[in-house]
């Protein structure tokens, strides 16, 4: 599905790839003008040409969410480029090894980028909605940040974090017009998973993680990120949209 985002500025973390490339293609297919960012230089650009080839508008923007004064840089550019930023999906982020789950440099690593980032991110995002009266921002956190597993306690705490600073933007910003939600996807089909997938095994237990028997898709999380930036969603603020084939239904 499509919306009518034309005039509209969009931002996308993460965009190399996966969720955050198929977000992007999906703001441009709605005629958004779409800022591209991510660490790959490669996978930013290739997201661009992407975008371009299918008449969309886009420029990428190389930066490491982690970095404050990156992520300031970023914003801008955004403006200088456009005059505006209207939506926003804080995207960027990575797994975390369960084989090295109480190793304190994945740690930090996972929070500077999972949680942090986001922070740096809503902040100045935030800012720059101020000045043309509002907009609507999505994270990505996880089913990890709503029911939690086994493993990896640092990429389950920062999306725990993920949730807990999309409700603290949502009533920070509320009255000065800026919806703050997140997306919260299942297992989907990216270059995270693509290595286990390969095996079969492996790929039919990721299956059978859900109701709906099969991984979910990075466009059905883009379709998700648009609706919440959408008119259609103008009363929903400060929540954390599951999507997930039925994974954590009780």
């Amino acid at each position: 599905m499509t919306y009518e985002f034309a005039g509209k500025v969009a931002l996308v973390t993460g965009a190399g790839s996966g969720i955050g490339r198929a977000t992007a293609e999906a703001f441009a297919a709605s005629e958004a003008s779409v800022i591209v960012s991510d660490v790959s230089e490669d996978g930013g650009k290739q997201t661009v040409e992407r975008i371009e080839k299918a008449g969309g508008k886009a420029h990428f923007v190389r930066c490491d969410v982690a970095r404050a004064e990156e992520v300031d840089a970023l914003i801008r550019m955004a403006l200088n480029q456009y005059g505006q930023l209207d939506f926003a999906h804080n995207n960027a982020g990575i797994s975390s090894p369960a084989a090295d789950e109480w190793d304190e440099d994945v740690w930090n690593r996972a929070v500077s980028i999972n949680l942090t980032g986001v922070m740096h991110c809503m902040r100045a995002e935030a800012e720059a909605m101020l000045k043309n009266g509002g907009g609507a921002i999505v994270n990505t956190a996880s089913i990890a940040g709503i029911s939690g597993n086994a493993s990896q306690p640092a990429y389950v705490a920062t999306k725990h974090g993920v949730i807990g600073l999309t409700r603290h933007g949502a009533l920070k910003w509320a009255k000065q017009n800026i919806r703050v939600n997140a997306v919260c996807p299942g297992v989907i089909e990216t270059a995270m998973t693509e290595a286990v997938a390969k095996n079969p095994q492996y790929r039919a237990a990721m299956e059978s993680m859900t109701p709906l028997g099969r991984m979910g898709q990075p466009e059905e999380i883009a379709n998700a990120v648009l609706w919440l930036c959408s008119d259609q969603a103008s009363f929903v603020t400060g929540h954390p949209l599951v999507v997930d084939g039925g994974a954590t239904v009780d």
